[in-house]
């Protein structure tokens, strides 16, 4: 029966697939394309669940060999990836769950997106994600997870800005997107690492040859895949995403924060069990993570006013909960938990917009005294301890103006090196303005030296040289020596305090650690 394992994550593709090309044509529309794309959706994702169910019930008969293979899908030498499914174990069991669970979604989104103005686009997404997280969960090697791991993250992006036309949801799901590209970073670390030095990308292989490896490697490789989970799964520092997350559908809140997309980073740290018991290190990362963000989720959600946000701090607090108990060796119970909790949770945000109908005449539950007299607890929980703010302020700014510098250098110095030509517009904008500088000054006032400026190392390096050889054309070749050693001493003296306070900014600072840690990832 392994074979079956291949059309659980084919029929959401191939409904995506249809449902787009009708959408790309314009073939679909009105109320009959609707019900023509909710059939397609909701009878790919049933035989999924059908296919899903059959195959779990043969494992627990014992008639799965454990994996199958369609072939070599990229080869380099000895690096080879094969797409291979896992049809035994753990991944069977989510496999059928969230298959279910989908069903379910998707179902409930034919009459909740009734008449939508992107119908057509959400149900596109969400069988794409339906495929995405699918050929996660059954993937026998950790690039094809990875696939599956990169659209179900543009999936989410997609449907968190489903109402693109606002601005708040644009915001959110770009800060989302770019917080779980963190994530993402550690995982393709992961999966560079696990080959360099087990020689696969094979899970089950991998997973055998965590003995063999020592304590620092595995460690490295075990806390890459553990910044991956915790970005993914919403834990500290990465929490505050969940909450925007919400600004989508509620159909697509209960599938990806509720049930299913949350949970994969708890799903990968199972996957690699035997490498984190090779690694305490990794371990007590969990532990420590883990709690952190349950009584950080605990403490914020007593103070949330909505229903939604209510849910979100519930989400990580007990996904938390799933991380301390395997950083403390429960995996079974976490693997239990897991599943409870999405069925729980698909249920509670699948039924949100309706709670406040089914609670009119009850009164509102007042915060805890015991927080309320606490005054400096109460408000940073209502300020959700001011993450967000903490996170530009140390990553988000920081990086900006790296990346600003970067591009300053890019421009100055390296397309100049090469030879690449200006763009047009630039060129237009300075040749205004030098003609505005010969029509405004005379010609023995006009300092070249103030032509170019630039911020940051990159900036303030290019401007400097630009300088010394302006002043070298202009003193040396037009004018002849004449300079001043004093006045000179002094712009060197000024050029010096400004790099020293420069290489203290906190982009550089930032920059720094990264390489430091790239270094020790490395070695």
């Amino acid at each position: 029966m392994d074979f079956l394992a291949v059309f659980i994550p084919l029929f959401p593709l191939l409904a995506a697939l249809f449902i787009g090309i009708g959408h790309l044509f314009d073939r679909m529309s009105g109320d009959a394309g609707e019900r023509i794309i909710s059939n397609i959706a909701v009878l790919a994702i049933s035989f999924s669940c059908f296919i899903a169910l059959i195959l779990l019930g043969a494992d627990l008969l014992g008639m799965n060999s454990g994996s199958f293979s369609i072939g070599q899908w990229l080869g380099s030498d000895t690096f080879k990836i094969e797409v291979t499914f896992i049809t035994t174990g753990y991944n069977t069991v989510l496999s059928a769950l969230f298959s279910v669970l989908l069903l379910i979604v998707i179902r409930f989104s034919v009459n909740y997106m009734h008449r939508e103005t992107g119908f057509r686009r959400f149900f596109f997404n969400l069988s794409l994600f339906a495929s995405a997280m699918l050929l996660l969960v059954s993937s026998g090697n950790i690039v094809t997870t990875f696939i599956g791991w990169e659209i179900a993250g543009l999936c989410s992006y997609l449907l968190i800005s489903y109402a693109y036309d606002r601005p708040i949801a644009t915001i959110n799901a770009t800060r989302v997107f770019v917080t779980n590209r963190i994530g993402d970073a550690g995982f393709i670390l992961g999966i560079g690492l696990s080959y360099f030095y087990a020689g696969t990308i094979n899970w089950d292989a991998l997973n055998a040859l965590a003995g063999e490896l020592t304590i620092p490697t595995a460690t490295v490789i075990a806390l890459c895949f553990a910044t991956a989970a915790f970005a993914k799964s919403a834990q500290l520092p990465f929490t505050p995403w969940l909450a925007r997350a919400m600004e989508g559908p509620t159909p697509s809140s209960a599938v990806f924060y509720g049930a299913v997309m949350i949970h994969a980073g708890m799903f990968l740290i199972i996957m690699l069990q035997p490498i984190f018991e090779r690694a305490p290190l990794a371990m007590d990362a969990l532990v420590i993570v883990g709690f952190a963000t349950a009584v950080y989720s605990f403490t914020v959600g007593l103070t949330q006013t909505d229903v939604k946000s209510s849910y979100c701090f519930a989400i990580s607090g007990q996904l938390g909960l799933m991380f301390l108990e395997c950083g403390l060796g429960y995996w079974e119970l976490a693997a239990y938990h897991l599943c409870a909790h999405a069925i729980i949770r698909c249920y509670q945000v699948l039924t949100a917009p309706s709670l406040m109908h089914n609670v009119v005449g009850n009164p509102i539950k007042t915060v805890s005294r015991d927080i309320i007299n606490l005054r400096w607890l109460y408000i940073a929980s209502i300020q959700r301890f001011w993450l967000d703010p903490i996170a530009d302020r140390t990553l988000v700014r920081p990086i900006q103006g790296l990346g600003q510098d970067l591009s300053h250098f890019d421009i100055y110095v390296i397309d100049r090196l090469m030879g690449t030509p200006a763009s047009p517009s630039r060129a237009i904008s300075s040749l205004a303005q030098l003609e505005q500088k010969i029509l405004s000054t005379s010609q023995s006032d006009f300092n070249i030296n103030q032509f170019g400026h630039g911020s940051g190392i990159a900036g303030k390096f290019f401007e400097w040289t630009a300088k010394i050889l302006g002043w070298f054309e202009e003193r040396l070749v037009l004018q002849g020596i004449g300079m001043d050693i004093i006045d000179i001493g002094n712009k060197l003296g000024h050029a010096a305090n400004t790099f020293e306070r420069l290489l203290l900014k906190p982009r550089y600072l930032v920059l720094f650690v990264f390489i430091v840690l790239l270094i020790a990832a490395t070695r």
